[in-house]
């Protein structure tokens, strides 16, 4: 089982981070063509397509951390910047990975999108996903790291507990969604059937994972459940689950609803807990770290007002090497000008002429010779 450690920070409420594998023949190319329409019709303001030597190059006007980096598995970095609300900037990057082993048919590319706006998210903002990947079903970009789990459906829960079991580990310990479990009290006709995820905010639906399980699995799941994260499966009912079997944040009963009505209508008490879920401080991974690292320290779409502050900088810090350089030149100039009066001084004095004691050893021209170097020695440090 893939590990996927935290770190002690929490994820910023300014942010939006997603992950998932594209199982398409050409992600890159479903990317670049959405980002062309959507800079076309105006939704865009830019957006930039790099290769990964070209996405670890430094732009930024402050020091470069290692992390910035995209990895030697990366094969695609996309930037895309928008306006949310008018006065709001988000800056995305969306990165495309060759998987860890050999790539096997059917494994995918996995994809890592790190958005950050100007001010705290709000939920009804444009989707980042969907700023790189096209909204549409026949475009395969949905799918979780987790197996046979994707975005905007409703999954079935598999039918055999030991398989049931490992799903709900996976989904709370590897997966970045947040994961839904809605029971059928009975079969569910057509609008019923489809997501009630689809409810949720842009930015937020995006962000959820929905499970359905049958009208007849209603006693192997809530045993599952029970088992392995301490939470229940009530009949016709629904559960948000823990990120992890110990979250300190999450209250069971808290975000157990008792009733779904599966008929097409909108859920509004499931969709209140969703949301309120979704707004606990939540961990931050550390591949989710690193992406949001290099969204900040390794950004290259800058805009005009960016571009002036950073030939600016530039400009300011080559001043500054200039004059060091300068400065150490005169020093070192100073320093041999005295080193050769010294050994002047060594080649034509007389010992009879130096003064005795403490006097001799302050003014002899071999103290002067190495007072000489140490201040060219401590000026380049």
């Amino acid at each position: 089982m893939a590990k996927n450690s935290t770190s002690p920070n929490a994820a910023p409420d300014t942010a939006w981070l997603g992950r998932g594998r594209h199982l398409g023949p050409e992600p890159e190319q479903d990317v670049r063509r959405n980002l062309i329409a959507l800079k076309a019709a105006g939704v865009l303001d830019d957006f930039l397509d790099l290769d990964p030597v070209e996405a670890a190059r430094p732009t930024v006007l402050h020091p470069r951390d290692e992390s910035a980096d995209p990895g030697p598995a990366a094969r695609r970095l996309f930037e895309a910047r928008w306006r949310a609300a008018d006065d709001v900037t988000v800056r995305a990057q969306l990165t495309t990975y060759d998987p860890e082993a050999r790539r096997k048919e059917g494994e995918g590319v996995t994809w890592v999108v790190a958005a950050e706006a100007d001010r705290a998210w709000e939920a009804h903002w444009p989707s980042p996903a969907t700023m790189f990947w096209p909204d549409s079903d026949r475009v395969p970009w949905d799918n979780d790291t987790v197996p046979g789990v994707r975005l905007r459906t409703a999954n079935h829960l598999p039918k055999d507990d030991d398989e049931l079991r490992r799903l709900l580990r996976d989904c709370t310990r590897q997966s970045w969604y947040v994961h839904v479990v809605v029971h059928e009290a009975m079969t569910p006709d057509a609008a019923g059937q489809q997501p009630v995820s689809a409810f949720l905010p842009p930015s937020l639906r995006h962000r959820v994972i929905e499970h359905r399980g049958t009208p007849e699995q209603a006693q192997i799941a809530d045993f599952a459940m029970k088992r392995e994260l301490s939470v229940r499966m009530p009949r016709g009912g629904a559960v948000v689950l823990p990120r992890a079997p110990h979250d300190p944040d999450y209250d069971a009963e808290r975000f157990t609803v008792r009733s779904v009505f599966l008929d097409g209508s909108e859920p509004t008490e499931l969709l209140d807990r969703v949301k309120e879920f979704a707004a606990l401080p939540r961990p931050l991974p550390e591949e989710a770290e690193r992406a949001l690292t290099r969204l900040r320290q390794g950004w290259h779409l800058l805009t005009p007002d960016e571009e002036l502050v950073h030939a600016q900088d530039m400009v300011a810090k080559y001043a500054e090497a200039l004059d060091k350089m300068t400065t150490s030149r005169d020093l070192y100039r100073e320093a041999a000008e005295a080193a050769q009066a010294a050994l002047a001084e060594v080649g034509h004095g007389s010992p009879g002429s130096a003064a005795p004691g403490a006097a001799r050893a302050e003014g002899s021209p071999l103290k002067a010779f190495t007072k000489a170097f140490g201040r060219f020695r401590d000026s380049g440090k």
